[in-house]
């Protein structure tokens, strides 16, 4: 599974308008600020908030650490 990279640079979390990780690995797109994971079915991004799952402090440790090992970039950059 793999979304394109033109998709990706245009993703942005549905509530707070800023970029995600994008861990192919889990399938999912993360947003490390609201500590909220979007799930990727069938190479489509589900982003609804009400679908959103909410990770607890120790899930968003290891899931930023799958983005540091994997040098995942974010979604776009922030100015």
């Amino acid at each position: 599974m793999t979304l394109s990279a033109d998709l990706l640079a245009i993703l942005a979390c549905p509530e707070d308008k800023g970029p995600l990780y994008f861990v192919e690995s889990e399938e999912m797109l993360y947003n490390p600020r609201l500590q909220r994971t979007y799930a990727v079915r069938d190479d489509i991004p589900v982003m609804l908030i009400d679908e959103a799952t909410t990770v607890d402090q120790a899930e968003h440790d290891r899931i930023m650490g799958v983005v540091e090992a994997g040098a995942i970039e974010p979604t776009f950059a922030v100015d």
